[in-house]
């Protein structure tokens, strides 16, 4: 008898006890307004909340999401991810951006304002001999604005050939009576080394006017670099992954009616080092090229820099035609007797070309481009600090107060489960820190190709500016396309294809943390409470075997 009642008991009263557990669906309104707000159809979309075992990101708890919602929202929550990420990379070059434009536009006005001076001054000082001549000086200055911009000129070779093409045409225009062809002229070009017809003039503007256009090249070329590499970087796509976390952080609360809570700052922390773990990786890098390009600065000022250099080259080229006039006849002698005599024209020289001109007045910059000079290596320096560690400082600004629930609610935020603590300790920066994230699964043995191609773009350009810093020449041919020979691990950006990306299995994964209960519903909730019943049974059976 006390078997039977037991019986009863326990399965007559499951349904009942089932029913006092269950409450009514709760109104899935407040997910349809949403979901329609974000630009999706409503078909299909629940009135009130289902069964979510559907579900392959959010909890499967009761839900307002269908799998075609949650698909949805997965691929709007990437899109949007991807879209801050390009914006904060937009940001920054658009900052490296007005830099490269303020010393570009600053460098050439400076060469455009020298070749001006040479001009006014050349023509009213050395007249015909000039104006015949002038053409010498525009390919100068032709080939320092070539130079400056990044073609393959090799600067010395350039200064060296103006002045021999110099020297050609005033040794001729100082010497008409002779009939002088190429073959003597290579002749007299031969002695320049030995007679050096323009004293030290050439040899000491070659050393200042290299490392100032070194200097300018490498700098401007730098902050071309930068922002090139933020571009390519900010454009690399979110993995599966990623995608599934930023799912799960952003819009999983909507699913589960939570849609005013907002997520734990921790939680959305992991989230991001995980997502950008690769693009952390160029921190060193950034920060190296960077300091590179504060130290080429420094040649910006004192008696060397950049402006001075470019406004003393007409007085320096006056100064070199000067120290020629004034050795003329002891200069001739001795290419005679080392080339032989030429033959006469049977003209004489004209007396203008003998006698000596009005000194050229030195160019100097105005006070304006001096101050306007200052401003901007401190404008840029300012700049440069501040962007030096963007790659670490990305994730935390993508999860600002605007996102995240903040230090004063880490109780009430959402932790990726429920409404609640955070607990989890944050991931470091990098892709190696992320072996142990527990928000998003990384294979720390496959890094992205195109990232690892723009640290080596970074480096590239970083040895480039250390060289420019000590005065050495460097090749600026293809910068952005530079790739390490074979071995290097780099490829083209339309030949990284995305490969697998296979996950390695972790033996040391994080501890779970036990996160408050939910509160949530099981559609099939029966079993837990009959387990109760079972044990009573036995209870009973074993008591009668007893009592027999």
């Amino acid at each position: 008898m006390d078997f039977a009642l037991a019986f009863f008991f326990c399965f007559f009263t499951v349904p009942v006890l089932g029913d006092n557990a269950s409450s009514k669906p709760r109104s899935c309104s407040d997910v349809r307004q949403f979901y329609s707000g974000k630009g999706f159809s409503l078909s299909g979309v629940p009135q009130t909340e289902i069964s979510g075992e559907h579900l392959r990101v959010c909890s499967q708890g009761y839900t307002c999401c269908t799998s075609e919602m949650e698909e949805s929202l997965s691929n709007l929550s990437r899109r949007e991810f991807e879209g801050l990420v390009k914006e904060a990379g937009r940001s920054l070059q658009a900052s490296l951006n007005a830099q490269y434009r303020s010393f570009d536009g600053y460098f050439l006005e400076l060469l455009n304002g020298s070749e001006r001076s040479l001009q006014e001054s050349f023509l009213s000082t050395y007249g015909t001999l000039y104006s015949q001549n002038a053409h010498i000086f525009r390919d100068l200055y032709g080939e320092l604005r070539r130079y400056y911009r990044g073609s393959s000129v090799n600067l010395e070779e350039a200064l060296n050939e103006f002045w021999a093409r110099l020297l050609e045409r005033l040794f001729k225009a100082y010497n008409p009576q002779y009939a002088i062809g190429d073959e003597y002229l290579e002749c007299v070009a031969k002695q320049t080394e030995t007679l050096r017809p323009f004293g030290d003039v050439p040899r000491d503007l070659k050393l200042k006017a290299t490392r100032a256009f070194i200097a300018a090249r490498s700098f401007v070329q730098g902050l071309t670099v930068g922002g090139e590499v933020v571009r390519k970087v900010s454009q690399v796509p979110l993995s599966p992954e990623c995608t599934r976390a930023i799912m799960k952080l952003m819009y999983c609360p909507h699913c589960r009616m939570m849609a005013s809570i907002k997520p734990c700052t921790n939680y959305c922390r992991n989230v991001m080092k995980g997502c950008l773990a690769n693009q952390a990786d160029l921190d060193t890098e950034w920060q190296n090229l960077v300091d590179a390009l504060l130290q080429v600065t420094s040649r910006f000022s004192g008696d060397a820099s950049v402006d001075v250099v470019i406004y003393s080259i007409p007085l320096r080229i006056s100064e070199a035609i000067f120290t020629l006039q004034e050795n003329i006849m002891v200069f001739t002698s001795k290419v005679f007797q080392a080339c032989g005599n030429p033959r006469e024209a049977g003209t004489r020289s004209p007396e203008d070309t003998r006698k000596r001109p009005n000194a050229v007045v030195e160019a100097k910059p105005s006070p304006t481009s001096s101050v306007r000079l200052e401003k901007l290596v401190s404008d840029v320096t300012s700049k440069l600090r501040e962007m030096q560690q963007y790659w670490v400082q990305l994730p935390n600004a993508l999860c600002n107060d605007k996102v995240t629930a903040g230090a004063a609610n880490e109780d009430k935020c959402w932790n990726g489960m429920a409404r609640a603590r955070y607990l989890p300790e944050v991931m470091g920066d990098g892709l190696a820190s992320q072996i142990n994230n527990p928000e998003v699964e990384i294979d720390i043995t496959k890094p992205d190709m195109i990232i690892r191609q723009q640290i080596m773009q970074l480096k590239i350009m970083t040895n480039r500016l250390k060289n420019a810093f000590n005065g050495n020449d460097v090749d600026f041919q293809d910068t952005t396309d530079d790739v390490s020979g074979s071995g290097s691990g780099m490829c083209a950006d339309d030949q990284c294809a995305r490969s697998p990306r296979v996950i390695v299995p972790n033996t040391d994964r994080p501890k779970l943390y036990a996160y408050p209960a939910e509160n949530k519903k099981v559609v099939k909730g029966t079993g837990s409470q009959i387990q109760p019943c079972v044990a009573l049974l036995l209870l009973l059976l074993v008591t009668l075997l007893l009592r027999r």
